[in-house]
């Protein structure tokens, strides 16, 4: 890791801070970092991304030897982004200028990044082999916020890691080019490991150490639950499959089984199911299907602009579900259920326009409800489907 001064002396690694208004820990934090890069023999720069601070900040750290950037633009992941763009190192370490990382551990992360990893990742959950000094992390954040998250990270989007927040972590320029990285609030961090997973980036964990930040003059930038949330919406915005592919299907199943068993006046019990049931089940069959074809409409525009990357299934499902083929299906079931309400009608018409046996009209009036529905639906989804495949052939 020492490198000789005959070398290129351009910097190993870049420590990027994000800072708005870090007066009372900025100082201790560029310190640890630059003393991490004598320690270890590394030549390294030190970015502070200032968010607009102003309580002397950027003065601070300017002093105590690191490089301001300004960055008009609010946001934890504006500023990152604006520091990330700045450094000249190929290695970008990035943590929080509050003191409550440990910049001393950088050398552990480019290590690991030496040994091949794209991104390399703090943990700093005991699960992880990390530690969490006492006061240094909520109860709620501890027990159930970060842990739940990271959860679903790893059962959604297949992430490698254990702490999916923690602010501490490492990555290669070359692999953050990839990673065409977008929110500009707290989301960054979660997006940042959820891309690199979606893209099979290697992905390597280190555990750390969290302390309790610095701060005297003012509280962490944290809000839990709006940023919970947001990262909760991140998640199923890039996830449709499990915002609505899955429920749509859950959905459409259990309304097809209770459309029919309503059909079929099937009897369980002392519970007998007729035309409301019926009724209901179509319902339920129209929402599910509305949910499934949003699904593939949204996995094929999230492709189409970059935000996911490509999947061979969606490919496959476009080539067979051709718009010709859509159209036939779609046309098909209109024409039955229109057909089904014809029936109705003169079956109303030959009770003079009278009070009608609805049990056994409406087994024929909504089932030709239900057909039309879903092929208006089917016929406008391949249209809107044909529309985004268009837009990527012209501009291909």
């Amino acid at each position: 890791m020492t490198q000789s001064a005959g070398q290129d002396r351009s910097p190993v690694v870049s420590v990027v801070m994000p800072c708005l208004n870090e007066a009372d820990t900025v100082v201790a934090c560029v310190t640890a970092a630059r003393k991490a890069f004598a320690d270890a023999g590394l030549h390294g720069e030190v970015i502070v991304a200032d968010n607009g601070s102003g309580d002397g900040s950027r003065e601070l750290a300017r002093a105590a030897g690191a490089r301001i950037v300004d960055v008009p633009r609010r946001g934890y992941g504006s500023a990152l982004m604006a520091g990330i763009e700045a450094a000249a190192g190929r290695y970008v370490v990035m943590g929080d200028a509050d003191e409550s990382y440990d910049f001393s551990e950088t050398p552990k992360f480019v290590a690991k990044l030496e040994e091949g990893h794209d991104l390399v990742q703090g943990c700093r959950l005991p699960a992880g082999g990390g530690r969490i000094v006492a006061g240094a992390m909520p109860f709620l954040h501890r027990w159930w916020g970060n842990p739940m998250l990271s959860w679903l990270a790893r059962w959604w989007f297949r992430a490698p890691v254990t702490d999916v927040y923690c602010g501490l972590r490492a990555f290669t320029k070359e692999a953050y080019a990839k990673l065409k990285l977008q929110c500009t609030g707290m989301e960054f961090a979660t997006e940042m490991v959820v891309r690199a997973s979606l893209l099979h980036l290697r992905v390597g964990e280190v555990p750390i150490t969290l302390h309790p930040d610095g701060r005297k003059r003012r509280s962490s930038h944290l809000r839990t639950f709006r940023d919970g949330w947001r990262t909760l919406r991140f998640y199923l915005l890039l996830s449709p499959r499990w915002l609505f592919f899955v429920p749509g299907l859950g959905l459409a199943v259990l309304g097809a089984t209770s459309a029919l068993a309503g059909y079929l006046g099937v009897r369980i019990g002392d519970v007998g199911l007729d035309v409301h049931t019926l009724l209901f089940g179509s319902l339920m069959v129209i929402a599910g299907y509305q949910g499934v074809i949003f699904a593939i409409l949204t996995k094929t525009f999230a492709i189409d602009a970059q935000l996911l990357p490509p999947d061979p299934r969606v490919q496959r499902f476009v080539d067979l579900v051709s718009l010709e083929r859509g159209l036939l299906v779609g046309a098909a079931l209109v024409a039955t259920g229109l057909a089904l309400l014809v029936v109705t009608i003169l079956t109303w018409v030959e009770r003079d326009l009278g009070t009608l046996d609805y049990p056994r009209t409406m087994r024929i009036a909504i089932p030709g409800v239900l057909c039309t529905v879903v092929g208006l639906q089917t016929i406008q989804f391949v249209f809107f489907a044909g529309v985004l495949q268009l837009d990527r052939r012209t501009r291909a």
